[in-house]
């Protein structure tokens, strides 16, 4: 049986690809810059939807996430890869997320471009559940009484915190 190997590109710190990398060399402590497109769902009533992380998941299984966070395959626009995994993992197709922010952060094992985008829907997501395990509208201040708790990714604590609380 053989394995489809993922391939990301490598970029500089305005994202202007200048490799390609495989998933397993980005996730290996290389720290190779690849940038990743994250989501935040809010709904009419300011409540964001988070996804909780498969359980399956390399990094941070089981906790609590983005709406929608993926890496860009090489080859793909920001763009494409953004509407990719808003299909993928939470089933929707008619939402116009509009751009938040672009920032590099770097964990124990990888280091992302994070390209950060928002939109407001009160369509009700229908997350895979090969990509997910569960996923649900938050208050804010629920989000804000569970930070620093271990309940959320520290990608998705430092990025809340940046965008929403500052």
């Amino acid at each position: 049986m053989s394995t489809k190997v993922e391939w990301f590109p490598l970029v500089d710190e305005q994202g202007t690809v200048i490799g390609k990398a495989t998933r397993t060399e980005c996730h290996s402590g290389s720290f190779l810059l690849h940038p990743v497109v994250h989501l935040h769902l809010f709904n009419t009533k300011g409540e964001l939807y988070l996804q909780k992380r498969s359980m399956t998941k390399d990094i941070q299984p089981g906790k609590w996430d983005t709406a929608v966070g993926g890496h860009v395959d090489y080859g793909e626009t920001i763009e494409e890869a953004l509407y990719r995994e808003i299909r993928e993992e939470i089933g929707i197709a008619t939402i116009t997320p509009s751009f938040l922010k672009i920032y590099p952060f770097r964990s124990n094992v990888e280091f992302e471009l994070v390209n950060t985008f928002k939109a407001v829907s009160d369509i009700v997501p229908a997350p895979d559940p090969s990509e997910l395990d569960d996923g649900r509208f938050w208050s804010l201040s629920e989000i804000e009484a569970n930070l620093g708790k271990d309940v959320f990714t520290p990608n998705f604590e430092s990025e809340y915190r940046l965008l929403f609380m500052e």
